[in-house]
């Protein structure tokens, strides 16, 4: 017997040492909950995998059933540190994230609870669980699975970007040890359903400049050449509603087009009006080019071009995001806003007479966007002050980009007098604004914030940044 003990602690030593070395199809394929494995091909990982992970509906009661949520892992080496991007929505690809790219990292995407592949068997979305606790807790239970399943030694940063990047708070409010390090990018902070500082920012753009912030702002935020852009935004709006009756029958050929249905806004009149109100958010929130804005132009019969106004409408601002189908395709966002996260409301005070008689009365919301026949609960203001106080206080090693153009930096994260985070505003870019996007210096410093906290502990080798 007491020959059998030394073979027995070598053959689990044995045993041990190879799972540690074990390729990572097998790991991954070791941890509970995980199912259908499947490989993909994409660059620049060297492999990269999809699964589901198993899910309850509802954290706090297991007994209410399951779901299998998606997730992708891009992998690299097992010594490098890890991205966990969060999204805010479903998976729309296996592209590497900006972080995974300069920091040379493992990727894990996480597809967000109730969207595209992530919904219960049945089809049908318990809204009542669609909470950001509860989608903080779907993470939670991925990330830790896998930190322990897959890569146990290294560090971890969460990021995600605008609403992904609400997530990527939400996430780290609930469970600030899950990782070392998060980065939201462009992620508004709401603090009332339809946040009054939101609406604020929107007016200024365009038409006052703005003073530099004592950190990480690089420029105004307008140019003296761009201060009468509200204007001209204003002005093109008055233009296409006074021109209703020309620009009609462009969207309804549109619409059969593309075969869209306008029944949830109150056809397609009421869809072209929440178009054009619906164009100063968009014309900032993309950096539209004020010298395309169209003038009053004639076509060669001394006609108006109805056409080309509103060829150029649908462009900067679609007919699409208020259609049917695209409210159904993103739904959850919709219920998460109204309920808990907030969202922006179109004033159409300026435009009132073409809105006499509609339900909004002075403001128009998103309230068409709701499933149907459900209830939204009261929405709680003091869940986001909660978490805005954390951001102010407790929270620590989170950076914050912005572009200061964009109508969602009016609700950005304040950080008060909490120097254990940072934040970065490039001032002149819009909701698609990167660390890619500041200057050099700047860039440099970004990474160099990220790259000391990842060495912070245990010492992790990461590569330099070149910009």
């Amino acid at each position: 017997m007491k020959h059998l003990i030394p073979l027995l602690i070598a053959l689990l030593t044995t045993t041990g040492t190879l799972l540690a070395e074990a390729p990572l199809l097998e790991k991954l394929k070791q941890i509970k909950k995980v199912s259908d494995v499947r490989q993909l091909k994409a660059t620049p990982f060297a492999e990269v995998y999809e699964f589901y992970y198993e899910q309850p509906v509802d954290h706090q009661a297991p007994e209410k059933g399951v779901f299998k949520q998606y997730v992708q892992v891009g992998h690299r080496d097992f010594r490098s540190p890890v991205v966990a991007v969060l999204e805010g929505y479903s998976v729309r690809g296996t592209e590497e994230s900006e972080l995974s790219r300069l920091f040379k990292a493992n990727q894990v995407t996480i597809e967000h609870r109730f969207f595209k592949h992530s919904v219960p068997a049945t089809g049908e979305i318990p809204w009542g669980e669609l909470t950001i606790a509860q989608a903080a807790a779907d993470q939670h239970e991925i990330i830790q699975a896998l930190r322990q399943g897959l890569y146990p030694d290294v560090k971890w940063i969460s990021t995600g970007i605008s609403k992904g990047g609400q997530t990527t708070i939400f996430h780290r409010f609930f469970y600030p040890d899950d990782v070392e390090i998060s980065v939201p990018y462009v992620a508004p902070l709401n603090l009332a359903r339809v946040d009054p500082r939101l609406a604020r920012h929107l007016a200024r753009l365009g038409k006052t400049p703005a003073r530099r912030a004592s950190q990480g702002i690089v420029g105004s935020i307008v140019g003296s050449e761009e201060r009468e852009v509200a204007l001209r935004i204003l002005s093109f709006q008055q233009y296409c509603f006074e021109r209703l009756d020309r620009l009609m029958p462009l969207a309804e050929e549109q619409a059969g087009e593309e075969k869209l249905t306008f029944a949830r806004v109150g056809g397609v009149e009421r869809a072209l009006k929440l178009v054009i109100l619906e164009f100063p958010f968009a014309f900032w929130q993309w950096n539209g080019d004020v010298n395309e804005i169209p003038e009053t132009s004639l076509d060669e019969a001394g006609l108006e071009d109805a056409a080309g106004v509103y060829e150029y409408l649908a462009e900067v601002s679609p007919p699409h995001f208020f259609s049917d189908q695209s409210i159904l395709d993103i739904q959850p966002f919709y219920y998460a806003a109204l309920t808990e996260i907030g969202m922006y409301a179109y004033d159409t005070r300026e435009f009132r007479k073409y809105f006499k008689g509609d339900p909004g009365h002075g403001s128009i919301d998103f309230s068409f966007a709701m499933p149907d026949g459900v209830e939204a609960p009261p929405f709680d203001e003091k869940q986001m002050q909660r978490v805005s106080r954390w951001l102010q206080t407790d929270a620590e090693k989170m950076l914050f980009i912005y572009g200061g153009r964009d109508p969602w930096a009016g609700t950005a994260v304040e950080l008060g007098s909490n120097d254990k985070c940072r934040k970065f505003v490039k001032a002149d870019a819009n909701h698609e604004c990167k660390v890619e996007s500041f200057e050099p210096i700047i860039k440099r410093e970004i990474v160099d914030t990220i790259d000391a906290w990842l060495k912070g502990k245990a010492g992790i080798a990461v590569p330099e940044f070149v910009p």
